[in-house]
């Protein structure tokens, strides 16, 4: 099977960085204000026709349910903070400060960070990659690609060309989960990879009202949901 979500989603920041970087502070804030609602709206209109696709209702809110515990014990946003936070230095090395008027060294390094997270360890990011692995359907990923083209293009107007670099931590990312989902073909049936889908679908739904600033799911304490979709999908139908 053939992958190419992640690259056209890393091309697409790329693309969307340097021009970011070279329109600058030219972007006006209420375009930039206004664009992240609509990130936000895409990625919950986005999650309801993925949730729409469920197969087993139950098994898709027990996966919801016992995932969203599993982060919240194991402070699995917290801990993909901190990850982020310790590449501060790495970051810094490679990325030499440019004196800016706005933002200071470590303002700069923290909202580097920031985007880092939301690009890498996004609900959208990593399901989409998964879901291209197990299905060859890379729509998710076009979609969060056109997305990122305009979310890199705000951030690099503020942090400059520096942005295009958080294209190599997705991409990996991404390829590693779309390479490794392509293995459990052979064991999924299409109920599974429905409700899987459907699982999905409601971590878009949170990240939009993230997004949006109704309210802040910890949406990476949810991510767990996603991996036991289809175990629970499985054992429902076995036993019920």
């Amino acid at each position: 099977m053939t992958i190419i979500g992640p690259y056209i989603n890393g091309t697409a920041i790329v693309l969307g960085a340097l021009i970011g970087a070279g329109l600058g502070k030219r972007v006006p804030e209420p375009l930039r204000h206004n664009l992240t609602l609509i990130f936000g709206l895409c990625s919950m209109g986005m999650g309801v026709v993925m949730t729409a696709k469920v197969a087993s209702m139950p098994a898709m809110v027990l996966s919801v349910l016992i995932g969203s515990i599993l982060g919240e014990l194991i402070l699995l946003e917290q801990g993909i903070n901190k990850l982020a936070s310790s590449t501060k230095g790495i970051v810094e090395r490679l990325l030499p400060f440019k004196p800016n008027a706005h933002l200071s060294h470590e303002e700069f390094l923290a909202k580097f960070v920031a985007v880092m997270i939301l690009f890498s360890f996004s609900g959208t990011g990593i399901f989409g990659a998964m879901n291209e692995g197990m299905s060859g359907d890379e729509s998710i990923l076009i979609v969060k690609s056109f997305l990122d083209f305009f979310t890199a293009m705000i951030f690099a107007a503020t942090l400059g060309v520096s942005v295009a670099a958080i294209f190599v931590p997705q991409t990996l990312l991404q390829l590693i989960l779309a390479y490794s989902a392509v293995m459990l073909i052979p064991l999924i049936t299409p109920e599974m990879r429905a409700d899987f889908a459907a699982v999905g679908g409601m971590l878009m739904i949170a990240t939009g009202f993230r997004i949006c600033g109704v309210t802040m799911f910890r949406v990476a304490n949810i991510l767990p949901a996603l991996f036991l979709a289809m175990p629970i999908s499985a054992l429902w139908r076995m036993f019920f």
